[in-house]
């Protein structure tokens, strides 16, 4: 029950850490910092690059002012009885409307000249064949009350209701125009039409929509694109619609245009700057075209000369004309081939955030990290596979940007949660197994003290002796591998145990108070191997292996007896052979054993001893170990002077101190 109660706990946590961040991502996709719009502006451009798309239709082309125009016939602007002449021209040539993406803001510079000598005015020339063709002029918005009074320009409203949807907020779907810089208006008057030429780039500098309809002066007004489709095609805008704050659309007879918020129509581009068929208005005015060549075509004319030209960057070009980004508009109308946001995107992006984030925070906290984390990569990809195909098939964008960081964010905290988690359990086991240790070292040591008191006490004081002598040891640089912190406390918590073994010596040799017999010695000699068996039984029967804490155990109980020179026991290893633990717990055993009081002799003296101990020194110890013993000996005098015992242990008669 009680475990039942943690992983519940544990899991209601991991599903806090997930969810947590998937909230604050909602809150981030509705609210859009700009640094995050930036980012999706990048995520939308790279996504429109990768989706195929159509070549440009053949209803639109561009005559251009292009630097071939300018060495042929002179320095832009021209005079406008030659702007009217290429107006002609384009409309011989078979346009079906001519949209000026130029601004003929003032009279002609030629004109005081011509009328001095007698000579036509050119801009009355020029309105003559603006009443004549069918013409849509520019004129460009100002939003800083700059520009124009709006009763000195002739400009050409849109007659059109604004219809909000039912409970819609106070947010104006329109920009509003404080001014206007518009062209003369006898030549607005002639032409009959007009459209706003503005277009400004999102705040990263990349045009990625343009308007549709501005508000100025209470009125509304199409932009030079619509304006020509509308000329062009007999289209009457019949309302602008306004679903939501985030979404409008335009409808054109029986048609609806996508718009956002604003009234913005995001553009559908073919490609790079240059994607629509450019003819040099130089061409068409010296006849170096072929017949019906704009055969019911809008024809764009604008310049891409250097010096005469506007740029922006698009997600295609860092230098597309502007005369070309009125063409893409009058393109995407022409064909219905739009790029929208649904009206429910927010809802649908904040939707799929917290569904991603819950789902893949339930697989980690059910199914563990790895399985989580492979749904996680298999989610992202299909995330963005499909914001990929609703762009090529169905023209619509939602963005992947902000489910992708909520399903990130929500991964890496989970994951985070669920480490936290399996650390705990790990150090809980490790605390556990840590107290198993300890009460199975304890209760070995109350095992052989049962048998005999001296022998646990003499096991106890050698716990001391080895933290002592391994702690000064590892500054050797021999040493210092193999002697970590983590060692020389498990070293000294398993050094009780080296006389385990004695628990299988018969009572009649633990307990003879005189010296031992040949015989009895030998039995005597054979404690190691019966603390080996103890031990290999024991971790036999639990089915460990490889356990660093018995292997210890294993050499300290072994190979304590073993000499430097090969003259121990039980196996006569020799130097190096004999593992470290074996070779620490030889010096300390020896020297609390001489140290003392036996039921036959006086304690030995720690000088005596010590000097016993450095006789020993390359034949029964590691001269290491010796030279390490004397840099702590004040320290084993310590310990050493409360070791007042009496002992029953038999006289043992080791070859190093005979």
């Amino acid at each position: 029950m009680v475990a039942q109660k943690s992983r519940i706990a544990t899991r209601r946590l991991i599903l806090l850490c997930g969810i947590a961040p998937a909230i604050l991502t909602v809150a981030l996709a509705l609210y859009r910092p700009a640094f995050l719009t930036q980012l999706d502006g990048r995520v939308y451009d790279a996504m429109l690059r990768s989706t195929p798309t159509s070549a440009p239709g053949n209803r639109v082309a561009i005559v251009d002012v292009d630097e071939q125009s300018l060495s042929s016939i002179g320095q832009w602007p021209w005079r406008r009885d030659l702007i009217g002449q290429l107006i002609s021209r384009i409309r011989t040539l078979g346009a079906s409307v001519v949209a000026m993406d130029v601004v003929f803001a003032e009279p002609d510079r030629s004109d005081a000249m011509a009328l001095a000598s007698g000579h036509t005015n050119f801009d009355a020339a020029l309105a003559q064949v603006l009443a004549e063709n069918r013409v849509v002029l520019g004129y460009a918005f100002t939003f800083d009350r700059k520009g124009q009074p709006s009763e000195s320009c002739v400009l050409h409203p849109l007659s059109l209701p604004i219809v909000e949807a039912a409970g819609g907020t106070d947010e104006h779907p329109l920009f509003r125009a404080t001014g206007v810089v518009c062209s003369l208006p006898p030549l607005a008057r002639a032409a009959g039409m007009s459209g706003f030429l503005n277009a400004v780039a999102d705040s990263d500098g990349v045009l990625r929509r343009i308007p549709i309809v501005i508000e100025y002066d209470r009125q509304l007004y199409p932009s030079l694109a619509l304006a020509a489709v509308m000329t062009a095609t007999g289209n009457h805008a019949v309302a602008l619609r306004a679903a939501n704050v985030n979404a409008t659309s335009l409808v054109l007879d029986r048609k609806s245009v996508p718009l956002d918020g604003r009234s913005n129509l995001l553009l559908r581009y073919r490609g790079g700057n240059g994607t629509f068929p450019h003819v040099s208005a130089a061409d068409v005015l010296q006849g170096r075209t072929p017949p019906n060549l704009f055969e019911e075509s809008i024809v764009f004319v604008g310049s891409t000369a250097l010096g005469a030209r506007e740029v922006v960057s698009t997600p295609f070009d860092r230098l597309f004309t502007g005369v070309e980004v009125q063409a893409t508009a009058a393109d995407n109308l022409l064909r219905q081939d739009f790029i929208a946001r649904p009206d429910a995107a927010l809802t649908i992006e904040a939707a799929t955030v917290l569904i991603l984030g819950i789902g893949i925070t339930l697989l980690i906290a059910r199914v563990g990290l790895g399985l989580g984390s492979i749904s996680a990569v298999v989610a992202l990809v299909a995330l963005w596979l499909g914001a990929q195909w609703l762009l090529a098939a169905n023209g619509e964008y939602l963005s992947p940007l902000f489910p992708a960081l909520g399903l990130m964010a929500s991964l890496g905290a989970a994951t985070i949660a669920k480490l936290k988690q399996e650390r705990g359990r790990a150090d809980l086991a490790s605390t556990e197994k840590e107290l198993a240790q300890r009460i199975m070292v304890q209760s070995l040591l109350s095992l052989t003290e049962m048998r005999d008191a001296e022998t646990g006490r003499h096991s106890r004081r050698t716990r001391q002796y080895a933290r002592l002598l391994a702690e000064r040891l590892s500054g050797d640089p021999r040493f210092r591998e193999y002697l970590t912190p983590a060692r020389i406390e498990l070293l000294a918590s398993l050094a009780p145990l080296h006389d385990i073994g004695k628990v299988g010596v018969p009572d009649s040799l633990l307990h003879k108070p005189g010296t031992l017999t040949a015989d009895e010695y030998q039995e005597m000699k054979k404690h190691p191997i019966y603390g080996l068996d103890v031990i290999t039984r024991a971790e036999r029967e639990a089915g460990a292996r490889d356990d660093i804490i018995l292997a210890m155990a294993k050499d300290i109980v072994y190979t304590h007896h073993e000499r430097w020179d090969g003259q121990g026991y039980p196996r006569g290893l020799k130097s190096d052979q004999i593992p470290i633990p074996g070779r620490l717990m030889a010096l300390v055993d020896v020297y609390d054993a001489l140290t003392t009081r036996r039921v036959y002799r006086q304690p030995m003296s720690h000088e005596k001893a010590v000097e016993l101990i450095v006789d020993g020194t390359g034949t029964h110890f590691d001269p290491a170990v010796v030279d390490a013993f004397l840099q702590i000996e004040p320290l084993v005098r310590n310990v050493s002077s409360g070791a007042a015992f009496v002992a029953s242990d038999p006289v043992v008669h080791e070859p190093a101190l005979s």
